[in-house]
């Protein structure tokens, strides 16, 4: 088992040919309908979760580049936005 998305995103696109947007939906929107939960999570919607990560990159391809993630500069936890904790 892998507990890093964020090292499963650039591992999607070197091992398996996924674009960096392939590999965003493989562990959003896809995961979400493989567990019966695309109600509820998955993707961007009124009446879903709001649970998002904000990187502070400039294109998605940027996700790839590195093994364990980029840097993330807040996310929203329910609803709630909390700062990126950097420590």
């Amino acid at each position: 088992p892998v507990t890093s998305l964020a090292a499963m995103l650039p591992m999607g696109c070197v091992l398996f040919g996924l674009t960096p947007e392939e590999a965003l939906l493989g562990i959003t929107a896809n995961a979400a309908k493989a567990l019966g939960l695309e109600h509820d999570i998955g993707t961007l919607e009124v009446g879903k979760k709001a649970d998002i990560v904000w990187w502070d990159i400039a294109h998605p391809d940027m996700l790839s580049y590195q093994l364990g993630g980029a840097p993330i500069s807040a996310i929203m936890k329910e609803g709630t936005i909390h700062a990126a904790d950097h420590s």
